[in-house]
């Protein structure tokens, strides 16, 4: 009697080690299985967190550029001096503001992430279309290239943060090349000056060159 009680408690024994043992595999893979879950949505939420900031961090470069664009624009009329380039682009920026809010609310199409019905035509890209065709117009294409490079991405941005269509940044940037080429013309510097004098009762003329 005494052998087969040992003999039932070495077997319970035994049926408890093999029960721990299978829990504690099972739990150490549940572990292993939980972490690599947990890993991986955190992989998952930091990769989208970073995407979301890159997105606003470009959609903000585009919102700098469309401040910028026209402020270098005009400022360079005022370095040069150049009251008549500073008078065409008033005309031209005013024009294109003008045509591009009237549109707005004629065509009252819907933005693609349906914030508002102003999508069509993008006024980002408008603006800056507008002072980079005013610089590229007045001043030349060698400054005109970099200023229209600037404002074909202030329009990517825009279709990248999901606030206009293809067709509403194209639509911007004819009506702000357009707007520019309605009034600006090239910029002349005088290189002659003709002057006119009188000394001792005689008249004088004379020519001053810059070169």
């Amino acid at each position: 009697m005494r052998k087969v009680s040992v003999f039932l408690h070495a077997t319970f024994h035994a049926q408890v080690r093999c029960y721990y043992a299978i829990m504690r595999n099972y739990l150490a893979k549940s572990m292993r299985f939980s972490v690599k879950r947990l890993l991986l949505f955190g992989m998952i939420f930091l990769s989208t967190q970073r995407m979301f900031c890159q997105d606003k961090a470009v959609e903000r470069s585009g919102d700098f550029l469309f401040v910028a664009l026209p402020a270098v624009a005009l400022g360079t009329t005022l370095i040069k001096d150049d009251s008549k380039g500073t008078w065409q682009f008033a005309k031209g920026f005013l024009t294109n503001a003008a045509l591009t809010m009237t549109l707005k609310l004629l065509i009252d199409k819907e933005r693609p992430n349906m914030e508002n019905n102003n999508a069509f035509p993008s006024g980002h890209t408008s603006v800056t279309f507008q002072s980079a065709a005013f610089i590229q117009r007045r001043y030349g294409w060698k400054y005109g290239i970099p200023a229209y490079v600037l404002s074909s991405y202030t329009g990517f941005t825009r279709v990248n943060a999901d606030k206009h269509e293809v067709i509403d940044v194209l639509a911007g940037a004819v009506i702000g090349i357009g707007s520019t080429y309605l009034f600006t013309t090239p910029y002349q510097q005088e290189h002659m000056e003709l002057s006119f004098g009188k000394f001792e009762g005689t008249y004088l003329i004379g020519f001053k060159f810059k070169f």
